[in-house]
């Protein structure tokens, strides 16, 4: 069935991440031609979310970074102005048009785009009309994330969602509209879910980060910041041979350039078909 889904990509603006942690056992030499870094050898990464126009609603994945805590997350990730809002703008929307959010994750770089600070010095949704769909097994995990990962959560991004009502457990893989489906693949953290598009006959699926940029897709080039690598290891090379069969269009959460594109194999190597949206 061919599915009258409009997808736009849209950017909260971009985050450092330290390099050799980002690309993982991939040495310097390799990645630096990719994407270079800073003096303090940090990398400059998109913090790219989705806008799907659908029949039954507006639809955004991911939030980025948000507002709340950015001065703060400049000086520790060198995170760039809030881009978000105008984004949704450019695209004909206001955060009064969205009605569902989906989150691959409740990291900061993910959910802080979920809430703002009011005046009375209150977290509360940024989305008021949205209902916010996250795996119900990632929500458990940043109530008490582990001791690796409790610096990436913080609870003022999330927790006003329960306190409105606005938020929406899906445990596994689960069709959330026609259309659009999301799938658990735990290994980043836990309750990390990838979103797959049907559009108009093409599968297109946001990636998270089991895959956060292109050069991601060396199976072997696995962040220091997942909690998991074996079951990345496995969630990716799954994701990529069904890419390659079923022909999906890839987007990639952190990518800065070739944020999307098609996966080919060839000679026994996969290759990306870059593609511009």
């Amino acid at each position: 069935m061919k599915y009258k889904n409009t997808i736009h990509l849209i950017t909260d603006g971009t985050i450092k991440y330290d390099g050799g942690s980002f690309f993982g056992q991939i040495p310097k030499i390799r990645w630096e031609n990719y994407i270079k870094a800073d003096r303090l050898n940090r990398v400059n990464v998109g913090l790219n979310c989705l806008v799907v126009k659908t029949e039954n609603g507006n639809v955004l994945i991911d939030t980025g970074a948000g507002t709340k805590d950015r001065a703060v997350m400049k000086e520790k990730y060198g995170v760039s102005r809030s881009k978000l809002l105008s984004g949704l703008k450019e695209v004909g929307l206001s955060a009064q048009d969205i009605d569902f959010v989906l989150l691959t994750q409740l990291q900061s770089d993910h959910s802080g785009g979920c809430s703002k600070i009011d005046r009375s010095g209150q977290p509360i949704p940024v989305f008021p009309k949205a209902k916010y769909i996250v795996q119900e097994s990632a929500w458990e995990y940043a109530a008490n994330p582990g001791i690796r990962s409790k610096a990436y959560y913080n609870s003022r991004d999330f927790n006003c969602l329960k306190d409105f009502g606005q938020l929406v457990f899906v445990s596994g893989s689960e069709e959330i509209l026609p259309g659009i489906t999301v799938r658990k693949t735990d290994g980043y953290c836990t309750g990390h879910q990838i979103i797959q598009i049907d559009s108009g006959g093409e599968k297109i699926v946001l990636t998270g980060d089991i895959i956060p940029t292109s050069l991601h897709i060396d199976p072997t080039c696995i962040s220091a910041y997942d909690q998991s690598p074996e079951d990345t290891f496995q969630e990716k090379t799954d994701l990529m041979r069904r890419a390659i069969k079923e022909g999906f269009l890839l987007i990639f959460s952190h990518a800065n350039n070739q944020k999307a594109g098609y996966l080919e194999e060839r000679n026994g190597s996969v290759l990306l078909k870059p593609v511009n949206l």
